[in-house]
């Protein structure tokens, strides 16, 4: 199969993207989202991309999550999309930043009630005696807020911002289509792969830019 490296590699995971939408049973927007914790340790996790544009990937949480206060001490992030269904995977590495609060609070405001009730009650990563416990917290909120609970200050968004993306494509007897996509002073470079190009082949000329 062939494949474009001079589109824009954000177009070009849209469009797989759209195919796994067709293909994928379940959650096709699903990525596993990796920080790394504050002793040093990979720390991995499934989230839901929820927006993405030509800056980067957007997925919510809450602010005072693992994750988060993982970002807050190394605000390096990687995510990995797999589609089982087209036999392909997408992975991206990058700095990741806070969304801005119009784009949290436009998709806050679109989630179902209990999901916005949900992000009050849950103190997400920390130590639950009994899930009683988190019904009894949802109940109270729902007494507070009724229908119409604001934004929590602690619930947002995150960006990762890519310098690096990198596309996977099966292919027979293990001889697959793998290209990357580096960030060189603001231009996507690109290259195909079967070993890992070195710092140095990313920063010459040879590299194909993409349009």
């Amino acid at each position: 199969m062939k494949f474009d490296l001079n589109k824009n590699p954000i177009d070009l995971f849209a469009s797989w993207l759209d195919e796994a939408k067709i293909t994928e049973p379940n959650d096709p927007d699903a990525m596993s989202f990796a920080t790394v914790s504050s002793d040093g340790y990979p720390s991995v996790r499934m989230v839901l991309l929820r927006k993405f544009d030509k800056k980067g990937f957007i997925f919510f949480t809450n602010y005072n999550s693992r994750k988060s206060n993982e970002i807050n001490v190394n605000s390096k992030g990687a995510l990995c999309f797999h589609w089982k269904s087209l036999r392909r995977q997408v992975r991206a590495v990058g700095n990741v930043e806070k969304a801005t609060d119009q784009e949290s609070d436009d998709y806050y405001f679109s989630r179902p009630l209990g999901s916005r009730i949900g992000a009050w009650a849950s103190k997400q990563s920390k130590l639950l005696d009994s899930r009683e416990t988190l019904l009894k917290r949802v109940k109270e909120y729902e007494n507070q807020f009724e229908d119409k609970p604001p934004r929590p200050e602690f619930w947002g968004g995150f960006r990762l911002i890519p310098k690096e993306i990198e596309f996977w494509s099966d292919g027979k007897f293990r001889l697959h289509d793998r290209f990357r996509f580096v960030q060189v002073k603001n231009e996507w470079k690109s290259c195909l792969l079967y070993t890992s190009p070195s710092p140095r082949d990313l920063s010459t000329s040879r590299m194909p830019s993409s349009a």
